[in-house]
């Protein structure tokens, strides 16, 4: 994933957890249903949005109002969850400049399949857990964690909810 210099410090924190991590599984609430399906980044803009490919026909595309992006590296003990929104976007232009070949089993046609368009996920908060100790120590942090009967050693879980910009929250409360 491309990862464009980001404006606040959230969103550089944000930005350096998930750089490394190719797949985000996506979650939509469709009629009272939550259904996830895996996703690969393409880009987090300047504003920290998310890019991703998708297929207009999809069902997923009527449900964007309010979304969910989790990544996970269980390697790195690095766990975060996105919440924000959807929204479908079909410049040709800019879906010809993030085309990439691995799209292609998915659309066939490349950048000019008929139902290729872009999916931005707007954040809006997030939640990021981060055990930065080898597997071996995040497991002797849980038996002594069983043992105590609290939590020892387990790692930083940490909220960050100013990751829209001031003019975006403005905007978005004025509905536009």
């Amino acid at each position: 994933m491309k990862i464009q210099a980001q404006n606040n410090v959230e969103l550089r924190q944000l930005s350096e957890l998930i750089e490394d991590m190719s797949v985000a599984m996506l979650t939509i609430n469709a009629g009272g249903a939550l259904i996830s399906r895996p996703m690969a980044p393409l880009e987090m803009d300047v504003n920290g949005a998310l890019w991703f490919f998708t297929d207009l026909r999809s069902a997923n595309v009527e449900h964007l109002r309010a979304i969910n992006l989790s990544f996970t590296d269980p390697a790195q003990g690095t766990f975060v969850s996105l919440s924000g929104r959807g929204e479908l976007d079909t410049d040709r232009a800019r879906i010809g400049r993030m085309w990439t070949p691995f799209a292609r089993p998915w659309f066939p046609h490349g950048s000019d399949s008929t139902n290729l368009a872009l999916l931005k996920f707007v954040p809006e908060s997030a939640e990021y857990w981060d055990e930065a100790h080898s597997k071996m120590v995040r497991m002797f942090a849980l038996a002594a964690s069983k043992v105590a009967g609290r939590l020892i050693g387990m790692g930083e879980h940490v909220k960050l909810n100013a990751l829209s910009t001031p003019s975006r929250r403005a905007s978005d409360s004025a509905g536009v």
